[in-house]
């Protein structure tokens, strides 16, 4: 429930800071759309992703912590055109991962919330290969968390983190594309167990590989 709090909030300030830059860019950059809410602005994708852990980690008892990679999971994402070339992208997904101590031992699992909100420059866009490079922040929540056999309490605290993207829609006819896309996520995040005598710090850095599907209106 605290993780749904967080995320609610999270999506809120980021609703208003980002309509708020997007209203204002809109009004004073040039383009060909006529108005803020013409339907060629925005264009929706569903992918599947994996969540791939780059990680690093320091534990307080000695020796790391390991985070597995996700299975291919459902992602949509929501893009808007603030200017022919300039886009905001919006994605939502969630997956789940497995954490061990020094590769081996299970200290349980949880679910990753990853919302993340990237700028992008579409050089191309209107031509059929379209690709697109793109920079934002994420907010990573955590919940779900269940700990392994012989310990209690895991608990994995969300944080911010900085996002690079980079990825390529190919344009089949006016409105259905395929799309590749990769991002990744400088991200630490703390984790703790048995009532916080185990700690560890895990520079997390996923990247976030997905493929799927685009529709522009």
């Amino acid at each position: 429930m605290k993780a749904f709090f967080k995320a609610i909030g999270v999506a809120g300030v980021g609703a208003v800071f980002f309509t708020s830059f997007f209203i204002n860019a809109a009004a004073y950059a040039g383009s060909d759309f006529e108005s803020l809410w013409d339907k060629e602005r925005f264009q929706v994708r569903l992918r599947g992703i994996v969540l791939a852990p780059d990680d690093d980690s320091s534990v307080n008892i000695g020796g790391k912590t390991d985070v597995d990679e996700s299975p291919v999971m459902p992602e949509v994402d929501l893009t808007y055109f603030i200017t022919d070339k300039i886009a905001i992208e919006a994605i939502a997904a969630t997956t789940p991962h497995d954490v061990y101590y020094n590769g081996n031992t299970d200290l349980g699992d949880a679910w990753a919330l990853p919302p993340t909100v990237t700028l992008q420059y579409h050089p191309l866009k209107g031509r059929d290969f379209s690709p697109y490079f793109g920079a934002g922040v994420n907010y990573s929540i955590f919940y779900g968390e269940n700990s392994g056999a012989g310990f209690t309490d895991l608990d994995i605290e969300g944080g911010f983190g900085f996002a690079l993207q980079a990825g390529f829609d190919y344009w089949l006819n006016d409105h259905w594309g395929l799309n590749l896309d990769v991002k990744k996520v400088y991200l630490d995040v703390d984790a703790s167990l048995n009532g916080n005598t185990i700690l560890s710090d895990i520079e997390l850095d996923p990247y976030v590989v997905g493929a799927g599907v685009s529709y522009r209106f």
